[in-house]
């Protein structure tokens, strides 16, 4: 996978004229060189959309007198990829940005070394894919969606469709836009999203009715949202065509954050039967040279202090259960029941086979 949730929504957020907040600790080239047990510098390797608060990751160092180096390594796929290649001599102690899509490709490399952090019990279920072993913890979900413009389906009086069989009915023709699934988290999240729904013997000839429908294929999110995408700040100042775009279900908070000034309804829904759950998940890196410090960074993530700090930073939800969502989420985000998944062991057997048949199908 080429991006994450959190990569796409902090694009959002750049798109809508908005700069991140820095984690404290700042990030680096490259990694400390002198960071040893006795260390009281933790590295983290992430890719470049980890973000906290100032003061979460303050109030992280005052517990245990670690300070958190944040080393941003590209999107979510470059920053395993380079995990893999420094693999037994890592770059960082904890690694943080694998998910489902990616897990397998992580632990087959055996890049984590077991560890079962404190506050496990309280981590939802569903998302301790790993659980026999914890070479991995889950610290997020995300929620990849069709997202649709309030303002064009009110004018047509045209209900916004709400599953993967509605984007096929005609009166949904030539309004759809999505990210190639070769090259974008979304696209590929998608994808992923009709093999669950369609199954893989019925995945081929939904793309190929889909198609047949109009859908528009870019190479990644960021044209797609902010230039595609009628309902979209960015897509407004485009004059963009196209009122339903394959983005996040935390998008339509976004657009309200960063609005100015802020609406009292947010201008894009969730089609929310068209959803596909993204699951992230840290790890303390094989040959990790602040090992203490880095299982008590893994503690830390699964925090309710960092869990109820993750949203308005990364806009993301917590896998916590006694975290709370912000009211900004709470009013004007999709919750989403019943989203599609597949294991990732199914995924890694697959994907590749997937990515080409869609390809073929679609792009060709």
């Amino acid at each position: 996978m080429n991006t994450t949730t959190k990569y796409a929504a902090t694009a959002l957020a750049a798109a809508l004229g908005v700069t991140a907040l820095a984690g404290c600790g700042g990030s680096d080239d490259q990694a400390s060189g002198d960071a040893g047990s006795g260390s009281k510098t933790v590295t983290l390797v992430s890719h470049d959309s980890f973000n906290a608060s100032d003061a979460v990751l303050k109030a992280f160092t005052k517990q245990t007198g670690y300070k958190v180096k944040v080393l941003k390594s590209g999107d979510a796929g470059a920053a395993l990829n380079q995990e893999i290649l420094t693999k037994g001599s890592p770059r960082g102690d904890v690694f943080f940005g694998a998910d489902n899509t990616l897990l397998s490709r992580a632990l087959d490399n055996g890049l984590f070394t077991p560890y079962k952090a404190k506050g496990l019990d309280r981590v939802e279920a569903d998302t301790r894919l790993d659980a026999e072993k914890n070479r991995v913890t889950p610290v997020d979900t995300g929620d990849i969606c069709v997202n649709y413009d309030k303002k064009y389906f009110a004018e047509k009086k045209l209900d916004p469709p709400k599953t993967f069989d509605d984007l096929l009915k005609p009166a949904y023709k030539n309004l759809l836009v999505t990210e190639n699934a070769a090259t974008s988290s979304p696209g590929l999240g998608f994808l992923l999203g009709t093999v669950a729904t369609q199954g893989e013997s019925g995945y081929q000839d939904y793309w190929k009715k889909l198609k047949n429908n109009g859908v528009k294929v870019v190479d990644g999110w960021e044209q797609a949202y902010n230039e595609e995408f009628s309902g979209s700040a960015g897509g407004r100042k485009a004059k963009a065509d196209r009122p339903l775009v394959v983005s996040y279900a935390s998008s339509p908070p976004v657009e309200v954050l960063y609005a100015d000034p802020q609406p009292e309804e947010a201008p894009t829904g969730v089609a929310t039967g068209t959803c596909f759950r993204q699951i992230e998940f840290a790890g303390l890196l094989d040959g990790a040279k602040n090992e203490a410090g880095g299982k008590a960074l893994l503690d830390f993530l699964i925090s309710k202090q960092f869990q109820e700090d993750m949203p308005l930073n990364m806009f993301v939800n917590p896998v916590v259960k006694d975290a709370k969502l912000p009211e900004l989420f709470t009013q004007f985000g999709a919750v989403v029941d019943k989203p599609a998944t597949v294991a990732p062991e199914k995924i890694a057997k697959n994907r590749e086979q997937w990515v080409q048949s869609w390809s073929s199908l679609v792009v060709k």
